[in-house]
């Protein structure tokens, strides 16, 4: 297991999981969560927090949502066919996929020190995605009715843009859900770099039936990012969203 400490520094510690199942990278959290709290415990006002960086096996996680599980479409011998498992999940939202080629991103941190509530946060994910897109030159935008990020459209599925990802509010490229107990957080952002689109047609993803989902190798051709350069972006931004919520204000 490849650990990067200190490289965003002294206050988060990066974790590069590789690729990993779901429920094994599901403990990981539970194990940083936990230390996390406990740090809490003793008094640590300055305890590590963690960024768990990770490419899953082909799964569809479906939430706890009444509902999540009708957006699962494809039958038992198709994920079988195409090596999917399905997982129950904890997490906010509703149904998604994961797989190689997709950058997981599992920040356990806490709230109270980042002075975040649960909305913020949200819309604090979104910005640090955006800023990578950006990097890239793939312009992401916030969608004023469906959580997430998207590229091209009208930037409104109620009713921005940049290299065109579809019709209407536009494609999702990063998927949220999260899920906040006593401020710590754990579940995160699902951003497509390369991933095989083909395997979101098992789903109606994130129970919008009416939206497609793109990736940056979609989006960019061979000018798109690997991996490594994608996760070092969102490493370093991470790191300077953690240290602009932690500085004294003016």
């Amino acid at each position: 297991m490849p650990v990067q400490a200190g490289s965003a520094g002294a206050e988060l510690e990066v974790i590069d999981l590789g690729r990993m199942r779901y429920a094994r990278a599901y403990q990981q959290q539970i194990r940083r969560r936990d230390a996390l709290l406990a740090a809490r415990q003793r008094g640590q006002a300055d305890g590590v927090m963690f960024l768990l960086l990770v490419e899953h096996e082909p799964v569809i996680t479906v939430s706890r949502r009444p509902g999540a599980g009708r957006h699962l479409i494809a039958p038992p011998a198709e994920l079988a066919r195409l090596g999917i498992e399905v997982c129950e999940t904890d997490r906010g939202g509703d149904i998604t996929y994961h797989g190689p080629g997709q950058l997981v991103v599992y920040p356990i941190l806490d709230l109270q020190r980042l002075g975040l509530g649960v909305a913020a946060y949200m819309r604090w994910l979104e910005g640090i995605v955006i800023v990578v897109l950006a990097r890239f030159g793939v312009r992401g935008h916030r969608d004023a009715c469906a959580t997430g990020v998207w590229v091209g459209g009208a930037g409104d599925s109620c009713g921005g843009g940049g290299v065109d990802g579809g019709g209407g509010g536009g494609a999702k490229i990063c998927a949220l859900g999260i899920r906040v107990g006593r401020w710590i957080t754990m579940h995160g952002l699902a951003l497509n770099v390369s991933t095989d689109l083909d395997h979101f047609r098992t789903i109606v993803p994130c129970g919008l039936a009416d939206r497609t989902v793109t990736s940056l190798r979609q989006l960019l051709g061979d000018a798109a990012p690997s991996m490594d350069q994608v996760k070092a972006a969102m490493v370093e931004e991470f790191s300077a969203a953690i240290r602009a919520c932690a500085a004294p204000a003016r």
